[in-house]
């Protein structure tokens, strides 16, 4: 059938499925954007509430306590984005994100009852399991429902949700932080599961490949045909059972992926190291550099303004030049602005820097996301981007038990510069990505080809 015709049940003939506009996945996109909000709102209410738990004498945190707690929410994120992006394909994309809401969000709870820090972890774990599972999820959905030749910018659209999560958590932390504490902050991570959750269970859609796979063909028809996306076929839909999972993940290391996909490893390593070390410490090292504590909590809502920002831009530029060239250009501004920020500058200035290195941070890391549909088929999909982010994660692991370690010694320049040396190998990681991908002559040129021409057609 037709990538462009569905079923019509009642007369036996095939009518015009309705164009996959903006418009007509919007709602998709909408729910995606919402999760992915509370996301970036969980994941930098802990940087945004730093200060008040390092000035909470009676709790026992330390610099070294904190880094290494954030560790563990980023080892969480690592164990859930690897076992999301798997099991998303043979439970389905709903069951997933829904789980993942309220794993994130009983973490939260945990938190802001915590009698120790031991428990305080154990809660930034808990949610850290669900926070990486939602991510890879989100991705995968939105890439899979996206208009033609426009995935790169609509990643940069859901994306931008991430940073304005990160705003409301730095501006929770400003406005109840200093006179209810940080407990109260934690609370309010518990709201996605009473909004969230309902909202993804009455409307977000089943991915059709799911259903295909699971014997649903006239679910799945109904579901391409009302937003507009080819029929799914055999090739595409996840294969059952474990040796369906091995064989995903076997699938990863084919000839024309093999030297691709590690790379892509790398440079999300790279990146992930970037945002959760920025995301958890850039208040503390700004602090250290001699700026106020005001001043140092703002510059996390200065860097995810520009975050939304670098998204919107980047995902324009990513379907015009590829998304592989604009990651790699982005972590290189990353490393000129990370390095900069070494020097104690006047806060205006100060103020202006991080914004815009705010604007290519956080969008390399996600045009590194953009460009796996451009080395993974349909059906590789969900499970490389997993492991994309999944093996990233290790670097979310590193970025806060670095920056701890760091601000730890007093070094505030030395946290900066090791950060300018992350972004520096994640632009070399994502440009070798073409490189290899032309060598094993499984070409098309990710670097140059807009994101929807290199998706093989259906």
């Amino acid at each position: 059938m037709s990538a462009l015709m569905s079923p019509d049940t009642s007369h036996g003939t095939a009518i015009p499925s309705p164009p996959r506009t903006f418009r007509a996945v919007a709602p998709v996109i909408a729910l995606c954007w919402l999760v992915v909000f509370f996301d970036g709102m969980d994941v930098n209410i802990y940087g945004a509430v730093m200060p008040h738990l390092l000035d909470d004498k009676g709790f026992g945190f330390s610099a070294s306590t904190a880094g290494t707690i954030g560790s563990w929410t980023t080892f969480g994120m690592l164990i859930g984005a690897l076992g999301c992006g798997t099991l998303t394909d043979w439970l389905g994309r709903k069951p997933m994100v829904t789980g993942s809401v309220a794993l994130f969000s009983a973490g939260s709870a945990v938190c802001a009852l915590a009698p120790s820090a031991a428990v305080f972890g154990g809660g930034r774990f808990l949610a850290g399991l669900g926070l990486g599972g939602l991510m890879p999820i989100g991705l995968a959905i939105v890439a899979e429902f996206a208009p033609p030749r426009r995935a790169a910018l609509a990643t940069g659209l859901m994306m931008t949700s991430y940073h304005a999560g990160g705003m409301a958590a730095t501006g929770l932390g400003l406005a109840l932080g200093p006179d209810h504490g940080w407990r109260v902050v934690f609370w309010t991570g518990v709201i996605p599961a009473v909004i969230a959750v309902p909202l993804v269970l009455k409307w977000l859609p089943e991915s059709p490949a799911v259903l295909f796979a699971k014997g649903r063909t006239a679910d799945a028809s109904a579901v391409a045909a009302r937003y507009g996306l080819p029929e799914p076929t055999r090739a595409e839909a996840p294969a059952a059972g474990a040796k369906g999972r091995f064989a995903a993940v076997a699938s990863l290391f084919a000839p024309g992926t093999r030297a691709a996909t590690p790379l892509l490893w790398v440079a999300s390593f790279a990146g992930l190291l970037l945002v959760y070390g920025v995301s958890t410490w850039l208040p503390e090292l700004m602090r250290a550099s001699g700026y106020s504590l005001s001043s140092s909590v703002t510059f996390l809502m200065v860097i995810n303004a520009g975050g939304i920002v670098g998204m919107l831009v980047a995902g324009r530029a990513a379907d015009r030049f590829g998304a592989v060239r604009v990651s790699a250009l982005w972590f290189v501004l990353t490393a000129c602005g990370a390095f900069l920020l070494r020097a104690h500058l006047p806060l205006g200035v100060a103020y202006a820097l991080v914004f815009v290195t705010g604007v290519w941070l956080f969008s390399a890391q996600v045009m590194v996301y953009a460009a796996a549909p451009s080395v993974y088929t349909p059906g590789q999909r969900a499970t490389g981007l997993g492991w994309i982010t999944g093996v990233g994660r290790t670097g979310a692991v590193v970025g806060p038990w670095l920056g701890g370690a760091v601000v730890a010694g007093g070094n505030a320049s030395l946290g900066f510069t090791t950060f300018a040396a992350a972004a520096v190998l994640g632009a070399v990681a994502i440009s070798l990505v073409p490189l290899v991908r032309r060598n094993t002559g499984h070409a098309p040129d990710v670097a140059g080809n807009r994101m929807g021409k290199i998706l093989p057609e259906h």
